[in-house]
């Protein structure tokens, strides 16, 4: 048996909904089914407005832009996560100030941020790591003294809450990802999602290669042109169908994900109980949306041993990120703010387990059983 790390997988309408997308001759951005993707996540989420994009990436480099990220701006953030939080404002000249993570849900550790605000701090981004929203009311209320943006890096935390409320809420603007490894996918794709209304005429702008065509299929303009800095940041008609069948079933997908997590929690439980690994830690103000399931191992040459024995049974486990602020890239455009313990620590030892929608009940047991058996052995 082989059991890939992910498998994307089909949930509902989407073959059908791709099919009426084509007859629909409309095959670039802003068709019937984007437009019902912006509802659903302007729904779900709470926000005042969603704009699809081509990837999370776009959507974040949106928001460098309408944070008016300038060169030598700083912008707080964590260092384990994905480039792109960095890249995004990195492109606008800005200065990634990297942030060590909580030891618990490996998480910004908001009890650091604040003595990394210099007078050259513009924004915070924080990382949603692993669907578990961070502790956004401590974050909230630095960024209200310093007067700062918060940029909501959600991209694993579509369908999670802190305190009763979604995840891209929060802050003034968040980016979500669509990618074929999240929960809900498109192949490629993401969202940039905002809570202030200023934002949305330019973030349309911006969206569409800087110019006023937003405005202009309104009726609002006669003719539309060139008016701000911008890219092409719209995804296709056909991208947007296969997405929308997906937020339908939102609910079933995470519900699927969530007994395949479940399973697992309980499952190496007594493994934590014996001190052997280290399981995910959810804050009870937190609903998760079983993005991920880890274990933090006592080493990295166990960690290695670990992920070589289950792929010689056939089973693909991965380690995460490797931290940005020790990249070559991450040297050259950022700083740390803070001793990188838990990081260093983290990147070291955590590893991920297969989880996805369809994953078999005989195949997660399997994954349990192997995984029990290397560990306790």
């Amino acid at each position: 048996m082989t059991i890939p790390f992910n498998r994307p997988t089909p949930f509902g309408s989407e073959l059908e909904y791709i099919k009426q997308a084509i007859e629909s001759t409309h095959l670039s951005g802003d068709g019937f089914f984007t437009k019902k993707c912006h509802a659903w996540i302007e729904e779900h989420v709470g926000c005042k407005k969603a704009l699809l994009t081509h990837s999370c990436t776009a959507a974040l480099e949106m928001a460098a832009i309408l944070a008016n990220i300038g060169v030598g701006d700083e912008v707080i953030m964590p260092s384990y996560t994905f480039v792109s939080t960095a890249n995004a404002f990195v492109l606008r000249g800005g200065i990634p100030v990297f942030v060590d993570i909580r030891p618990d849900t490996l998480n910004i550790d908001e009890n650091k941020i604040e003595t990394c605000i210099t007078e050259k701090t513009k924004a915070i981004v924080v990382v949603h790591y692993a669907g578990v929203v961070c502790e956004m009311d401590s974050i909230l209320a630095i960024a209200k003294k310093y007067d700062l943006i918060v940029i909501e890096d959600a991209a694993q935390a579509i369908y999670s809450k802190y305190k009763g409320k979604p995840a891209g809420s929060f802050g003034h603007m968040a980016a979500f990802s669509f990618h074929e490894t999240k929960n809900l996918i498109s192949g490629e794709g993401g969202a940039l999602v905002l809570n202030d209304s200023s934002l949305i005429e330019r973030a349309e702008i911006i969206r569409e290669k800087g110019t006023n065509r937003s405005k202009f299929f309104r009726g609002q303009v006669d003719k539309y042109t060139w008016v701000d800095l911008g890219s092409s940041y719209l995804p296709g008609e056909i991208t947007a169908a296969f997405l929308f069948a997906q937020l339908e079933n939102a609910k079933a997908i995470t519900e699927k994900r969530l007994q395949v997590w479940n399973s697992y929690h309980k499952s190496f439980e007594e493994l934590e109980t014996k001190g052997i690994t280290k399981r995910p830690v959810i804050p009870q103000n937190c609903e998760h949306n079983a993005h991920m399931y880890y274990f933090i191992f006592p080493s990295l040459d166990l960690r290695q041993n670990f992920i070589n024995q289950m792929k010689s049974e056939g089973i693909h486990c991965v380690f995460h990120y490797i931290p940005l602020h020790s990249s070559p890239a991450g040297k050259q455009f950022g700083r740390t703010g803070s001793p990188m313990t838990n990081t260093d620590r983290i990147s070291n030892t955590l590893v991920r387990l297969p989880i996805f929608c369809d994953l078999l009940a005989s195949e997660s047991s399997l994954i349990i059983n192997k995984t029990i058996h290397f560990l306790e052995g």
